[in-house]
């Protein structure tokens, strides 16, 4: 018997040793405390296990020292921590935090609250750190954050004034709506002012769908729709205020307030700009117009209980923008020295949201919004002027359970624009347009997702439009998410184009209803998305899209034997395809963002079976970013642009934009400098851009930068 007592003591006791150097530990999500099942942990070269179903692994013969141990997972940020010995056999709660550029990101614009990852309906997400970097190369408004985003276009369609439309996959800027906190407030004849007028420091995050998304929003988003989400207040109070300088003789002040007490809550931002007039190319023109513009917006916030608010808001926005002849700009008219085009314009809105959330499945909405937007253009011997009002009003029910959720809604679009009588068109018109739709996103499995859309339209001159849109998403694992989806679209005939626009809407007839068809489209996208961890260091994720849209009825732009200018539905089609790549890699504080954009927009109609103009065909991004969190954020980008077409079908050059900005993070102020297309890129550089005669000059199409390398630095303090 002995011998045996003392092999089980011998035993008891190895087991009891094994016990004591095995390392325990359970990898949890730091966020929602779930168990993360395949996470690594990493010893040594050849020593580490992977978690399991209850998030734990166990590592056997752990070294008794102080060791080092690295916990990853694909999607969260490395953790790298010190451990002495096996902790007594006590199991080590880790919680990582999902990683920076594969974080979750919850979507506003089609209305629901799933995660971006969880909707079929293809999203592009523009976050808050890429906002704020944006807002150090152009802090007046968000034509550079549109412009370096994929397969976009901003469109310059004037070269005194400098105003510039938003063109998404090679369609014109009226094919876009443009959403704040999901209220159209732009459009119309703002046209290339729109995107000029928008400054980012208010914003939390840009949102941009690609392709007909008329389900949920209306006519007009026949190209995609960009909406605008805003900061809303928390009981921790941010208030943020920046300066920013150019060489060019721009100023400008942003501040953002904003805070939430019990029941109420205020954000408020302000912005104030000052543009001196700037010629790059001392040609006598304006490249940059001399700019006067103020913007004030507060939002005010009641909240009557955890699931019910009101929220009121006020945008509020005056500018002048005056362009032309340097010696009128800066003096006054003198000899051959006579043009200028000025740009007043003031817009004012409001809009009212109510929210009840009932519980975590079923919420009302009630949104209603008004816009006044004046405008008034100046030329010698010419003048524009009318003033737009425009109304949004709708009703919207949200239900289902928790793999089926349902929206349903109806609205009220109203947009009526009164021209002050200064030529001999009557130009005013009145449009009305009521609409009702239904949207259904469903769990068909854990991996499929199906939404499903259908809207109907009736507008008073123009009939009814019956919507349909479907989009559908697979899941192939944890690394890889198909999405394909499609629908029709509309957009009511305007003169507020941007050809019109080029003319400073001289000489343009008005549209005849009577002659005139609402443009209509069908369209649809494909895409591809990979993410992965490579190693326990880089982040890797690839999207591959293919998209296709065929718009027919589109108007066109003519001009009659009188020399007047008119507008009439094409006898053909306008299709545009093509695809887009996008690439992001992240190596520790490392982050590379490259892009292409193959877009074919094509005209077949009045017998030309070719290249829209002014649409390149080939585009190239791409971006190196340097970021110690709270500290330093270094970027270097390039952008390549291919030949393009213009209106005379001769062939323009390609061309380069290169920029590097760095930033400086102290514990309330940051300092900053960016230098953008420092290059000199110019048009003045690629083409004789001969403007003819001093007292009417008769401007190239602008197809590339015409301001040059503009150099501008400032700071933000947050307090």
């Amino acid at each position: 018997m002995k011998p045996l007592a003392i092999g089980i003591i011998i035993l008891l006791t190895t087991g009891l040793c094994f016990g004591q150097n095995t390392f325990k530990a359970k990898i949890i999500d730091g966020d929602t405390q779930e168990p993360l099942i395949g996470a690594t942990l990493k010893v040594s070269d050849s020593k580490g296990g992977v978690s399991d179903l209850s998030g734990e692994i166990s590592i056997p013969d752990f070294p008794n020292e102080r060791t080092q141990i690295e916990v990853s997972f694909v999607g969260y940020e490395p953790l790298k921590l010190w451990v002495v010995g096996a902790n007594n056999g006590e199991t080590l709660v880790i919680e990582l935090h999902p990683g920076e550029e594969l974080e979750e990101v919850v979507v506003t614009s089609t209305r629901s609250s799933r995660m971006i990852e969880d909707i079929p309906t293809r999203i592009e997400a523009i976050g808050t750190e890429e906002l704020e970097e944006k807002a150090i190369m152009r802090s007046s408004n968000i034509a550079m954050l549109l412009r370096e985003s994929t397969g976009i276009q901003m469109q310059q369609t004037s070269a005194s004034s400098a105003n510039q439309s938003i063109r998404i996959q090679g369609l014109d800027g009226r094919y876009t709506q443009i959403l704040k906190d999901g209220f159209p407030l732009f459009g119309g004849f703002s046209g290339g002012l729109s995107i000029m007028q928008i400054p980012p420091l208010d914003l939390k995050q840009v949102e941009v769908i690609k392709g007909s998304n008329s389900t949920l929003y209306g006519g007009g988003a026949i190209a995609g729709l960009v909406n605008l989400v805003t900061i809303k207040p928390e009981e921790e109070r941010k208030l943020k205020i920046m300066i920013d300088q150019t060489q060019a003789q721009g100023t400008t002040l942003n501040t953002f307030y904003a805070k939430r007490n019990n029941k109420f809550g205020l954000t408020l931002f302000a912005s104030a700009s000052r543009q001196q007039a700037y010629d790059s190319n001392d040609d006598d023109f304006s490249d940059i117009p001399q700019i006067r513009g103020l913007t004030f917006n507060p939002s005010f916030f009641y909240y009557f209980n955890d699931h019910s608010s009101l929220r009121f808001t006020i945008n509020g926005t005056t500018e002048n923008r005056l362009g032309g002849d340097m010696q009128v700009i800066e003096n006054d008219q003198n000899g051959i020295h006579q043009f200028t085009e000025e740009n007043e314009s003031d817009r004012i809105s409001y809009q009212l949201k109510y929210t009840n959330e009932f519980d975590e499945l079923h919420s009302l909405n009630i949104k209603s919004s008004l816009t006044t937007f004046n405008r008034k253009i100046k030329e010698p011997n010419f003048t524009f002027e009318g003033k737009q009002w425009s109304s949004f009003n709708e009703v919207s029910y949200t239900f289902g359970n928790k793999k089926s959720d349902w929206i349903s809604g109806l609205n009220l679009y109203t947009d009526n624009f009164n021209e002050r009588k200064l030529s001999n068109f009557e130009r005013d018109y009145e449009n009305v347009t009521v609409g009702g739709f239904l949207q259904n996103t469903t769990d068909l499995s854990e991996s499929l997702i199906l939404e499903s859309g259908l809207r109907w339209d009736y507008a008073v001159d123009y009939g009814s439009f019956l919507l349909p849109r479907l989009s559908i998403l697979k899941k192939v694992g944890s690394k890889v998410a198909m999405r394909l989806g499609g629908g029709l679209g509309y957009k009511l005939p305007t003169i507020f184009t941007e050809d019109a626009e080029n003319l400073t809407f001289q000489n343009i007839a008005p549209i005849d209803n009577s002659a005139t068809d609402a443009e209509r489209s069908i369209g649809g996208n494909y895409d591809v998305n990979f993410k992965t961890l490579i190693g326990d260091e880089v982040t890797l994720s690839i999207n591959q899209l293919f998209f296709y849209t065929q718009l027919d009825d589109a108007l066109v732009f003519r001009q009659s034997d009188d020399g007047s200018f008119f507008f009439e539905n094409a006898d053909g089609s306008l299709t545009s395809q093509g695809i887009e790549t996008n690439l992001k890699l992240g190596y520790k504080d490392f982050k590379v963002f490259a892009n292409y954009a193959f877009t074919n927009t094509e005209l077949n109609y009045d017998n030309i079976n070719d290249q829209k103009p002014l649409t390149p065909k080939h585009s190239i991004g791409a971006v190196l970013v340097y970021e110690v969190h709270g500290k330093w954020r270094i970027g270097y980008e390039a952008y390549y642009t291919g030949s393009q077409y213009r209106a005379d079908r001769t062939l323009t050059d390609h061309y380069w934009i290169m920029g590097f900005m760095a930033m400086r993070k102290f514990k309330n102020i940051s300092v900053y400098a960016n230098f953008e297309n420092f290059t000199d890129t110019r048009q003045h550089k690629l083409e004789n851009f001969d403007i003819g005669e001093h007292y009417k000059p008769q401007f190239p199409q602008i197809w590339a930068p015409t301001d040059g390398s503009i150099i501008n630095a400032g700071v933000i303090i947050e307090l």
